[in-house]
C-alpha cells in the first residue's frame, strides 16, 4: 500500500510518497494551499493508488498544538469522510530545518520535509 505523507503549510504543502512496500518515502512535489488544493490532492490520491495518508502534527516546545493545527486537523478530518481513507498524524518538529541542512534550501524544501514526516511514520509503524 502506498501512503502520502504531507508537510501542510499556510502558504505551500508539502507531498512525499512511499513506495508500494511502504518501506521509503520520496519528495514528490510542493503545491500552494489554495482553493484548488483538495480537488488536486483528491485526483492525485486516486492517480497513484494512495492507501493511506500521513500528515505532519505541529506541536510546539510544551506539545502543545501550534496555530495551524486547526487547519492540519480540518483536512485529516475532511480527507477521513470525503475520501473514505485512513489519516495519521506524524508529531514534526523542525523537519523543514532538517530538510535545508540536508539537501539545501531550495523550492521542493516542503516535499523533502514531508518526506521526513513521512519516513518516520514507516519507521515507527515497521518498529525500526
Amino acid at each position: 500500500m502506498r501512503f502520502l505523507g504531507i508537510d501542510y503549510g499556510t502558504k505551500r504543502i508539502g507531498l512525499a510518497l512511499s513506495d508500494e512496500e511502504a518501506n521509503f518515502s520520496f519528495p514528490h512535489d510542493v503545491w500552494a494551499n489554495d482553493k484548488s488544493f483538495f480537488q488536486k490532492i483528491t485526483d492525485f490520491i486516486k492517480e497513484k493508488s494512495v492507501g493511506a495518508i500521513v500528515i505532519g502534527e505541529s506541536l510546539d516546545f510544551k506539545q502543545q498544538n501550534n496555530p495551524i493545527m486547526e487547519d492540519i486537523s480540518a483536512l485529516k478530518e475532511r480527507i477521513e469522510k470525503e475520501m473514505k481513507l485512513p489519516v495519521h498524524l506524524e508529531p514534526e518538529f523542525f523537519t523543514s530545518a532538517e530538510a535545508r541542512r540536508l539537501q539545501g534550501k531550495h523550492e521542493k524544501t516542503d516535499a523533502s520535509a514531508a518526506a521526513i514526516i513521512l519516513q518516520s511514520y514507516l519507521d515507527k509503524k515497521k518498529g525500526a
